[in-house]
């Protein structure tokens, strides 16, 4: 965990410098890579774009256990009604792992 800051003053002509020769999106990371002789940070592979109408309802998703989520927590169901939404909760992770699994 990096704890200390650097505060690097430069003329404007050398920041053009550094900056054209920077080839990483951020200064800092090509500093330590190039100063320090680190390896860049392992990247992880991109995320694949989604449909908006499909990010929509993934948030309506959200939105919707979010929602359950409070109910359950605050005592409005009985021991019964909780156990029966925890039971369907449970189905419906079953039901995304086989998806996600099939999406791979």
């Amino acid at each position: 965990k990096r704890t200390k800051m650097l505060t690097l003053w430069v003329t404007p002509d050398e920041h053009e410098r550094l900056l054209a020769r920077c080839d990483s999106p951020r200064l800092a990371t090509w500093m330590r890579e190039v100063c320090l002789e680190e390896k860049p940070a392992r990247t992880s592979k991109p995320l694949p774009t989604l449909a908006p109408e499909l990010l929509r309802q993934l948030a309506g998703m959200g939105n919707n256990l979010n929602q359950i989520a409070r109910r359950l927590n605050s005592g409005e169901w009985s021991a019964h009604d909780r156990v029966q939404v925890v039971a369907a909760l449970l189905t419906l992770e079953r039901e995304l792992q086989f998806l996600r699994e099939q999406a791979r």
